[in-house]
């Protein structure tokens, strides 16, 4: 039987590899149970770290890396070797556990600092909770500006405050850190100011049909969106991640609706019962907005973004200076825990998503390093993704696909072909280790 068994798990892994694993029996796991709220999934690969309470020793963070570490309320302290020619963001993504009590007063603040202790362009960020423990996110920067602070080639760091009320938990939760370098402009044309006129007209949503498209736990599982209706569920507590592509000169209208739920009370009422928030590629807070829900209806739309534009980084207003970077944008939609109270918790509520990518992509700057490096810019396979509905990780798994069954095609086998071969030699071996 031993062999027998290796032989299954090998044929098992080989087929996945191939996109054929769903054809299995038992490959899928059981359906229908009724499973909690899963947690924030954290980044594959991240490197865990611990912070200092102090600059004194604090860990070295580099630029295009994830890290993960944990933290209660206080202060963590990281390093960071910058260059004199690139703008750099650093963002925490604090995960309460979802049955944490959070308030106002509980928030997170990202900031970039150089030896002086003097704070960098483009810090502190700052994100505060409502009343739902959702996983924040915040971001400090050190911005490349001319006669500003922190604009040499030195040691900078990275301070992460995790601010708790008086009665707040003291525990720790888990936090993930991710920088990302943002070269400069070559050729010395760079813009100097923001824009002063951009179309903000009422986005016109598309009404069709929707298509499902289940959300991800947070920014490194978001299922990716386009243009269109999209179906999803929410539970109370629950928030879900999408992502959309949006390239130079490109804007986005969203909006989104809760339907009825299943009711325990004759009434009842959530404040911010749905909260819908748009992050920028640095994971930056662009806009957010909520609506009151009473378990039958609510609906909100976002304001039409500011098409995506270099300059914008000079405007003093957070909603403009955000959109500052093609890349992915991530769409964050929470119903608020308070709706359990007059709802069944176990019957999640349907959730339709309305989007519009608005404007043909334009040109790109013209960075001085390639943009795409850093996590920015928009890719052919990511346009791809977002007209598939894949997560990053099903984007990588298909692209992986695809490269293998390049080379079967190359080799002058077919698929079918190369599984008997593989089979069949597995077959036999099993055959020879049985006794």
């Amino acid at each position: 039987m031993g062999g027998v068994r290796r032989v299954r798990t090998a044929t098992v892994t080989t087929l996945a590899a191939l996109g054929l694993v769903a054809a299995l029996p038992g490959a899928a796991g059981a359906a229908g149970t009724p499973q909690p709220v899963p947690s924030y999934r954290g980044a594959d690969g991240a490197e865990a770290v611990v912070g200092k309470p102090s600059t004194a020793g604090a860990p070295q963070l580099k630029a295009g890396s994830v890290y993960k570490d944990a933290i209660a309320p206080g202060e963590r302290y990281y390093r960071i070797s910058l260059d004199d020619s690139s703008s750099v963001y650093v963002s925490a993504v604090l995960q309460p556990p979802g049955s944490a009590k959070v308030s106002y007063t509980d928030g997170l603040e990202v900031e970039v600092l150089n030896a002086e202790n003097r704070s960098c362009p483009g810090s502190p960020g700052r994100a505060a909770f409502g009343y739902d423990p959702v996983p924040l996110s915040a971001v400090g920067a050190r911005v490349r500006q001319e006669d500003a602070d922190c604009q040499g080639a030195a040691t900078y760091y990275v301070k992460v405050t995790r601010e708790a009320g008086k009665d707040g938990e003291q525990a720790q939760w888990p936090l993930e850190l991710r920088v990302q370098r943002e070269p400069e402009l070559g050729g010395g044309n760079a813009p100097t100011a923001a824009p002063s006129v951009w179309p903000s007209a009422s986005p016109t949503l598309p009404g069709s049909d929707p298509a499902q498209r289940p959300g991800g736990t947070g920014f490194n599982d978001a299922r990716a969106l386009d243009t269109g209706v999209w179906s999803d569920e929410l539970r109370p507590g629950q928030t879900r991640f999408y992502r959309v592509p949006l390239d130079w000169g490109q804007q986005l209208g969203l909006a989104a609706e809760l339907s009825a739920g299943k009711l325990t009370k004759d009434s009842g009422y959530a404040p911010s019962g749905l909260t819908v928030s748009l992050y920028s590629p640095y994971r930056s807070l662009v806009d957010d907005k909520d609506a009151t829900y009473d378990g039958k209806q609510a609906g909100l739309t976002l304001p039409r973004t500011p098409p995506v534009a270099y300059e914008n980084r000079f405007s003093s207003d957070r909603k403009v200076g955000a959109v500052r970077v093609a890349g992915w944008y991530y769409v964050a939609v929470t119903m608020a825990g308070k709706v359990a109270e007059f709802t069944q918790d176990a019957v999640p509520v349907p959730l339709t998503l309305r989007m519009e990518v608005i404007g043909t992509p334009g040109k790109a700057p013209a960075y001085a390093e390639d943009l795409a490096a850093a996590g920015f810019g928009v890719a052919a396979q990511d346009r791809t993704a977002a007209k598939e509905g894949s997560t990053a990780v099903e984007a990588d798994a298909a692209a992986a696909n695809r490269s293998v069954m390049r080379v079967v095609a190359g080799s002058g086998f077919g698929t079918g072909t190369l599984l008997l071969l593989v089979l069949g030699g597995w077959i036999l071996l099993a055959r020879r280790r049985t006794p």
